[in-house]
């Protein structure tokens, strides 16, 4: 008995083999790359996904030799960087004891200064300043954990139902095709299983790493500030509790490497898949053609919810909880109405035990101003941090100044008003310090009532 073929006598042919393998590419290799962030993803690809051509040319550039060269020209980058791990510029770096200077950190540097921006207002404290010109925020933030020099951190759990679908629909879309003896479908459809679940296994091979180099022992606390236009983080802490985010970077570890010749086998078997759909699809019945483009609308669906994840907070939650370990308490966020005060407050935490040619030069990274009035009132706001016996007491507190109003410091007019206007910011900056540090003293826990009480206003 022959079974007849739905829709055997139309003449409509959709002739889709021109776009099947352009059809969700940049969908499909986003989607690809989670399978470094989800535990068990690499077993989930067996399914009929589109965009073959634009996988194989985006991850075939990983393979180094003449041979995958001359098949997928490009750069050859490396592997963390392809996948979105690793690439992204941090903000500068100074380092307070041992005096380095970074230009540009890393990607885990990246990650942390979104991690603090993203803070909500709710936590954020609020510091009162004589006046509000341009209102910047500032992070402090302890780090106690000194992860190993490498680390291999767990991976997110993936819902196994959800990816179900687009397996079972192509394997529907399969069976049908034999059913009705639409051969060249069902091969095209199989076919697209097969390469798909082969390279995202392969491609899931490499291992999610986390290096950052160890210092020798006797190395100075690895105290120091990243520096970004919009925000400042203060961190504090042993080297290499600090290490991790100036100098660690997130990798991918392949047995294939430096070659990477299996990737390129599964991009070549990409690339083999694209022009067999090219050819024979459009050799298949219209019913074949629909259930072929069915199997593509599925994985695309299934695709584009990949994509649609953001990786980067997935990464930001591995850096924050598994490798810095950070306790909830461990970061505090201020928010200054100048970014004077502000800098005065980062003195003052990083302060103890600090010679005043290295909080100099962090004073001159943050206000690199050389104005005058700028460096008289530098000098003046080094020394009187330096000097901690001499405010530390307090009586600035109950409205006694903490800079001596009647020296003149070989300024006038103006340019005196002005000096008088930028001590007024830094003693908004030492109340708080002073203030923050009584609570703290007396009760730790203290610090989320301090947050909900006015500052007092400051008289010059």
């Amino acid at each position: 008995m022959t079974i007849k073929i739905p829709l055997r006598d139309s003449r409509f042919n959709l002739d889709i083999s021109g776009v099947a393998g352009f059809f969700g590419g940049d969908v499909a290799v986003t989607a690809m790359a989670t399978v470094h962030i989800y535990q068990g993803r690499k077993w989930l690809g067996w399914y009929n996904s589109p965009g073959s051509y634009e996988i194989a040319k985006r991850y075939g550039q990983l393979g180094r030799s003449r041979f995958w060269d001359g098949l997928y020209p490009g750069v050859n980058v490396d592997p963390a960087v392809l996948f979105e791990l690793d690439g992204m510029p941090g903000p500068k770096y100074r380092g307070v004891h041992s005096g380095t200077t970074m230009l540009k950190t890393g990607h885990l540097a990246h990650l942390f200064l979104q991690e603090c921006k993203d803070i909500p207002r709710s936590e954020m404290i609020h510091v009162d300043c004589p006046r509000v010109s341009s209102p910047i925020a500032l992070t402090v933030v302890n780090l106690h954990h000194q992860p190993r020099p490498e680390e291999h951190p767990r991976l997110f759990r993936h819902s196994t139902s959800l990816a179900c679908i687009p397996i079972v629909a192509s394997l529907a879309t399969c069976i049908a095709c034999f059913v009705y003896e639409d051969w060249y479908c069902a091969a095209m459809i199989l076919l697209g299983i097969l390469t798909s679940g082969v390279s995202c296994y392969v491609i899931g091979t490499g291992r999610f790493t986390f290096t950052h180099p160890r210092h020798a022992r006797g190395a100075p606390p690895g105290d120091g500030v990243l520096i970004a236009d919009d925000e400042i983080i203060v961190l504090k802490g042993p080297e290499d509790a600090v290490t991790p985010i100036t100098r660690g970077r997130f990798s991918l570890k392949f047995t294939s490497e430096p070659e990477y010749h299996n990737i390129g086998v599964c991009s070549m078997l990409l690339t083999t898949q694209f022009l067999a759909q090219l050819l024979l699809v459009p050799q298949g019945e219209i019913f074949g053609q629909l259930m072929f483009l069915s199997s593509l609308a599925v994985s695309w669906g299934y695709n584009s919810y990949l994509s649609s994840l953001d990786r980067e907070s997935f990464q930001r939650r591995i850096l924050v909880e598994q490798v810095l370990q950070l306790r909830a308490d461990a970061r505090r966020k201020y928010e200054f109405g100048t970014r004077t005060a502000m800098v005065v407050y980062v003195l003052l935490v990083l302060s103890p035990a600090q010679p005043s040619e290295a909080l100099r030069k962090i004073l001159d990274d943050l206000l690199p101003n050389e104005t005058p009035v700028w460096n008289v009132w530098k000098s003046v706001v080094v020394e009187k941090v330096c000097s901690r016996s001499e405010w530390s007491d307090g009586t600035h507190a109950q409205g006694k100044p903490v800079f001596d109003r009647t020296a003149n410091h070989g300024l006038r007019g103006e340019e005196l008003k002005l000096l008088h206007t930028f001590f007024l910011d830094a003693e908004a900056a030492f109340y708080r310090y002073h203030q923050e540090a009584f609570y703290d003293e007396i009760e730790p826990f203290a610090l989320p009532a301090l947050r909900a009480s006015p500052m007092e206003s400051l008289s010059p």
